[in-house]
């Protein structure tokens, strides 16, 4: 296994100052919090990436990496991001200990700086759940104009975000720009609209709606494809 160096911490807004601390202290208190089966967005986009011929998949986002482990043991050689250095130990000490140390790469980063990748090196990229934490809606499209440029031709990005829809849109503390915060989480809940502009210049393949968790959350599932 290696570690590549991330990029420095952008300015940061007080939000996503207190965002970075919270994650890190949650995953410090709870390791492993989500458990060691893989997301079922994960399940699905190792189907998808295989029957594109994908090798190189970059996940962001990956926290303690029951995804990025799934990725890994499916046969891709993988890179996983995240801006806590403790998700990204307990990463490391379970990629160990399941012997996966040679196909997984970790990369302490924060996905509001440039993605340290040069264009076109990787076929894939999955993102569960982090484009819709505490990003602005310029951050999110800087973000996936990133996902583009390391993206070969041709290349599979899935992520999943929760939506307007969502029974936590609305409450809690306003931060402005469909932002809420709840439980000491802030979200950025997506309308369909951001989600179609995402696509633009890509093929959007899909937009699954999915139902995860306990309240129950509402996401969608997006698909799509850069231009070969």
């Amino acid at each position: 296994m290696t570690d590549t160096p991330g990029t420095g911490p952008g300015l940061e807004s007080a939000l996503a100052h207190a965002q970075r601390a919270h994650w890190q202290q949650t995953y410090a208190a709870n390791p492993g919090m989500y458990g060691e089966r893989p997301s079922a967005p994960a399940e699905y986009a190792a189907e998808v990436f295989a029957a594109a011929g994908a090798r190189d998949v970059l996940e962001l986002g990956a926290g303690h990496g029951r995804d990025a482990l799934h990725l890994a043991r499916t046969g891709f050689r993988v890179l996983a991001a995240d801006f806590s250095p403790t998700a990204l130990h307990q990463l490391r000490t379970a990629a160990t200990d399941q012997e996966l140390v040679d196909r997984l790469s970790l990369l302490a980063h924060d996905v509001r700086d440039p993605l340290p990748l040069p264009d076109a090196s990787v076929d894939a990229v999955f993102a569960h759940m982090l484009l819709c934490m505490a990003l602005s809606t310029e951050e999110i499209e800087a973000l996936v104009a990133e996902v583009r440029r390391v993206l070969r031709p041709g290349g599979t990005f899935v992520y999943t975000v929760r939506h307007t829809g969502d029974a936590h849109y609305g409450a809690g503390t306003g931060h402005g720009d469909d932002i809420w915060e709840h439980g000491g989480f802030a979200v950025h809940f997506f309308p369909r609209e951001l989600v179609d502009a995402l696509a633009e210049g890509w093929r959007l393949a899909d937009v699954h709606p999915f139902e995860e968790g306990e309240l129950p959350r509402r996401l969608w599932r997006i698909t799509q494809e850069t231009p070969r």
